[in-house]
């Protein structure tokens, strides 16, 4: 064979090969970031913020924003990450972010970001809430905005998704949750500054579907209900494994069990499907409006929720950021006699968890309720509350927050003379000037309506006639409490039992 014919072979062998090599799948990976940075987002202002996301392993990447320039290397897995220091209050502001290719974000502003979190109250939106074409009317915020992430179920973290900060107008405010909005408007209006709420909630979750199943798994109280889910994962697959050949019942049973485990009850779904995408984004503090999906294991819930905000904040890295939470409304039928009341015991549960962690707070709304709707389209009233707590405690502002609390009782003959922390400008009762919604009962435990009165030093006198023995008194414990005690600065007294008698969720797992 000659020299030319081997020459020719050669580059035959050649060309073919790098046709080969160009057709195969690029190994290098675009610079990019999750979609908690997008355009039009708000960067918390007077902190370091963090900024990650990923390339291709080994590649320098470089992130600019005002007069700040940061790189980066990505790790072997290609992920990286910088930290931008504090930046002026304002705006806009442009970063890029560039590696082998370059992502431009415009319009970004910096001042106050919050989570609004939890169950379908704080999802629920302007357009099913009060008077939404008023509302609508009057949202020209521009330096107000939202994002709204979706609602997925996931055992494996997801680490972005397809939804973008949202600048407020009247033409998309309708969208948002309206207590993140009523607090965001709030905090926007008092602070002068841009502010920005994180909307990640999901209606029907439950409390667990937002905690990791490792921190579920290390505690023995929870074994109970994660087993129940593993029961039902199990149930799946045996089903999936002969869903050729199932039958209709069978194959419909499949398809409610896929639902099941995609959902928003089955523990750690959410924390893996939505949180972990945006857990460590810079923020100020969380708001919380859940606890209807787990007012059956009120008890466990005095454990849960306590693990729950303490985790986030462990994940976040920022430290114990502050967490306030809306306490469950009153709902269903009102009761002619006392009763027991799973409603009142997770209330109950969420009030304990301010004893437990600190920078945590409880907006009471027993009087915003309403019987036949568990979603009450009162949402102006509960963001103010929750933004009261904020404005007080995060912001130094001098306004009353926090709602009377019980504090301590004296036995005196046939009454109980109960007395109360956190009450600003003494008593306003709603209505009529007779507390009402007070019970009392002996050592038999049996509560019969009680009257009451306010007598020296702001202190409440319970007496009853069907009881000459009182023991114990509740206030406001039930579903549907009828209840009309309101401090002078027109926050409702915290629903609670002097009691200790254990409830019919303590052994609900």
């Amino acid at each position: 064979m000659t020299f030319t014919r081997l020459s020719l072979l050669a580059s035959r062998w050649l060309t073919g090969l790098l046709l080969m090599v160009t057709a195969l799948p690029s190994v290098q990976a675009d610079v990019s970031v999750p979609n908690i940075f997008s355009s039009h987002m708000v960067l918390q202002r007077a902190q370091k913020n963090r900024v990650w996301g990923k390339a291709s392993p080994g590649e320098d990447v470089t992130v600019k924003i005002h007069q700040q320039t940061h790189t980066a290397k990505a790790d072997a897995a290609g992920a990286w990450q910088v930290t931008l220091d504090p930046l002026p209050v304002g705006g806009p502001y442009e970063m890029t972010i560039k590696g082998q290719n370059e992502v431009k974000l415009e319009d970004i502003l910096v001042g106050e970001v919050w989570i609004c979190s939890g169950q379908s109250n704080m999802q629920w939106s302007i357009n099913a809430s009060n008077d939404p074409d008023l509302e609508k009317l009057a949202a020209k915020y521009p330096n107000l905005r939202m994002i709204n992430f979706p609602q997925v179920g996931a055992q494996e973290p997801i680490w972005t998704h397809e939804r973008y900060w949202q600048v407020c107008t009247p033409e998309n405010v309708g969208g948002f949750s309206a207590v993140g909005y009523f607090f965001g408007r709030q905090l926007h209006q008092t602070l002068d500054v841009p502010v920005g709420m994180i909307n990640n909630a999901w209606g029907g979750s439950a409390c667990e579907a937002w905690v990791s199943r490792d921190l579920l798994a290390a505690d023995p109280l929870y074994k109970p209900m994660l087993d129940r889910w593993d029961g039902i994962a199990k149930s799946y697959e045996e089903l999936a494994k002969n869903k050729d050949s199932a039958t209709k019942e069978a194959a419909q049973q499949l398809k409610a069990l896929e639902n099941q485990l995609k959902g928003q009850g089955r523990p750690s779904n959410i924390y893996n499907g939505v949180l972990k995408s945006h857990m460590g984004y810079g923020i100020k503090g969380a708001i919380w409006y859940q606890g209807e999906s787990n007012a059956g294991r009120a008890y466990q819930y005095r454990e849960l929720f306590p693990l729950m905000i303490s985790s986030w904040r462990k994940e976040w890295n920022q430290g114990d950021f502050p967490f306030y939470w809306v306490q469950l409304a009153d709902f269903m039928a009102e009761k002619p006699e006392p009763s027991d009341s799973t409603w009142a015991e997770l209330r109950e549960a969420q009030t304990m968890t301010m004893s437990k962690l600190a920078k945590t707070g409880e907006a009471v709304i027993i009087d915003i309720g309403e019987g036949k709707d568990i979603h009450p389209k009162n949402k102006v009233d509960v963001g103010r509350r929750l933004a009261r707590w904020a404005l007080a405690n995060e912001y130094d502002i001098k306004i009353a927050y926090r709602s009377p609390q019980y504090k301590s009782m004296e036995k005196n003959g046939d009454k109980i003379v109960l007395t109360f922390d956190h009450l600003e400008q003494g008593w306003r009762p709603f209505d009529v000037a007779t507390p009402v919604g007070f019970t009392s009962a002996g050592e038999d435990k049996k509560f019969y309506k009680a009257d009451a009165k306010i007598v020296a030093g702001n202190a409440i006198e319970v007496s009853c006639a069907s009881v000459p023995s009182p023991v114990a008194v509740r206030y406001a414990w039930a579903d549907n409490p009828v209840c009309n005690m309101f401090s002078g600065a027109g926050l409702p007294l915290t629903p609670f039992r002097t009691d200790d008698w254990p409830g019919i969720t303590k052994d609900a797992k």
